[in-house]
């Protein structure tokens, strides 16, 4: 009797996907925790686990930023992001797990303290030396805090039940060669299984949905190919503009802030083999193939992508300003704020498949989702309706908001004998499962805990990554100004891409 037979004579499907372990105790260090996106992201989701009791009651958490502020201080700063907790008894119970340091990344005095404040921390809540290091700082501060923490010995696992983790936040690197620069001296310091490189993308329940709804049911991977599909679409749109983040994005711009890393994760899953297993390295094998597989982006490759930037406009009538006018952006900037493109995976599975991506600030509707447009029936038995007057299947996955999964296809309408419609069946995962989808640093937070790989970036995937762009990105630096489009905020982004696949006869399913 197999493993699998023996245990569904125990377990019923639904307790055994209830089955999860549960993280051991953990100290939590946190650089850059005066930031952003460590009041926003970061304290929510862990204030998330806590109220679910799958944070472990050990747990502590030491915050570590330039500013200047006391453990009571530091508290008190993040509390108003934990208002909807059920009770302040709740809060407070939470924010005593809380402490903090201040000082320069590069000073040793700062990990001097930083590791007595541990050392006493592990006492008191039986850590074991099991330490996780969060990197939300500037990427530049990235290799200078992993030396520091090689110099100051708090990279080394400390007891037999001991080990040492770190978390990196996009962007690693910002082109092929500094990817490389700085994964080397990461692993100066870091084993690869130590290297959290978290895209939160991929920590999204929905992103997560896609293996479900590919490899759990029989009918879909069949026709997941190119005798079936006539195209895919993956859109990330936002209606927000550049706002705080304009001396990121000015270094950064569409195509490294959401290209690189986030619609490329959502290629690479919509994409990939079925892995030999659930296993994460089987899943990473099959996430990187899929790039590897890309053709490389050169003449005329270089055509097919469009980029653009927002002008003043407005959106539900109230005026918007053009992304030069924003606070801390040149005036005179050629950075994109939005970018579009076409790509294909040359595999046997989808040879001759376009899938076109593309990524926008001041849009006319914030939406991340994966269209898959099927092929056209190869002729009609209804007369004197055209095979291509009877509309294609749609599949939408729907990443945000509104998480869930749609389905087109043609019906009768009520009426004539001939008389056709466009329906759709639809999966609303908030109204299924009675819940809105968990936050996705919760889910990561929880899996660099357990030591679950799986749902974060290795080495060659993001090397795969930048050397498909890097030919784009120079060219686009080259050109400066040269063949960028300007398109009005609150818009669905310059008309330019619209051609990307007019040429084709075909026309965004988003937006």
């Amino acid at each position: 009797m197999s493993p699998t037979t023996a245990l569904s004579k125990i377990y019923t499907k639904e307790e055994l996907c209830l089955m999860e372990k549960f993280p051991e105790p953990c100290g939590i260090v946190i650089f850059g925790a005066s930031g952003d996106l460590t009041r926003r992201k970061l304290i929510p989701s862990l204030f998330k686990l806590f109220e679910e009791n799958v944070l472990p009651p050990d747990c502590y958490i030491i915050g570590v930023g330039r500013t200047r502020l006391t453990d009571a201080a530091f508290q008190k700063g993040i509390e108003p992001e934990l208002m909807n907790a059920p009770s302040a008894k709740t809060r407070a119970a939470f924010l005593k797990r809380f402490s903090y340091l201040s000082g320069d990344y590069a000073d040793l005095n700062l990990y001097k303290s930083l590791d007595e404040r541990m050392a006493a921390l592990d006492q008191v809540h039986h850590v074991k030396g099991r330490h996780i290091f969060y990197f939300s700082t500037p990427p530049e501060l990235y290799e200078t805090i992993a030396e520091r923490l090689r110099v100051s010995g708090l990279s080394l696992s400390r007891g037999k039940e001991g080990w040492v983790r770190i978390v990196v936040e996009k962007p690693f690197g910002r082109d092929l060669a500094s990817a490389q620069n700085l994964n080397r001296a990461i692993r100066e310091v870091f084993k690869e299984e130590q290297i959290y490189r978290i895209d939160h993308y991929l920590g999204k329940e929905t992103v997560q949905n896609i293996l479900m709804f590919r490899f759990a049911n029989a009918i879909y991977e069949p026709i997941w190919n190119r005798k079936y599909i006539d195209h895919i679409q993956i859109t990330a749109a936002e209606t927000a503009g550049v706002e705080h983040r304009a001396g990121y994005y000015e270094q950064a711009g569409a195509v490294r802030d959401m290209f690189q890393n986030h619609l490329f994760q959502l290629l690479s899953m919509v994409a990939m083999e079925p892995p030999s297993s659930f296993d994460p390295e089987a899943l990473r094998d099959e996430r990187g193939k899929v790039l590897s597989a890309l053709r490389p982006m050169g003449p005329p490759d270089i055509s097919s992508a469009v980029r653009g930037q927002y002008a003043a406009g407005t959106l539900n009538g109230d005026p918007l300003p053009a992304y030069r006018e924003e606070p801390g952006v040149q005036p005179n900037s050629t950075i994109e704020t939005f970018a579009a493109m076409r790509v294909e995976v040359e595999n046997w599975r989808w040879q001759g498949v376009p899938f076109y991506l593309r990524s926008g600030k001041r849009m006319s509707q914030r939406i991340t989702e994966i269209v898959v447009q099927f092929k056209h029936v190869p002729a009609s038995i209804f007369k004197p309706l055209m095979a291509d007057q009877l509309a294609a299947n749609i599949l939408r996955l729907r990443i945000q908001p509104n998480e869930g999964i749609s389905m087109c296809f043609e019906a009768k309408h009520p009426g004539p004998k001939i008389c056709v419609s466009t329906v759709t069946m639809e999966f609303n995962y908030a109204e299924a499962f009675g819940t809105p989808p968990p936050e996705a640093y919760a889910r990561l937070f929880m899996d660099v805990m357990l030591g679950d790989q799986t749902l974060f970036a290795r080495s060659d995937w993001l090397f795969h990554s930048w050397r498909y762009l890097d030919p784009l990105l120079n060219l686009w630096a080259e050109e400066k100004g040269r063949g960028l489009h300007f398109y009005q905020s609150g818009s669905a982004g310059p008309s330019e891409s619209d051609h990307l696949l007019n040429q084709a006869g075909r026309s965004w399913l988003s937006g």
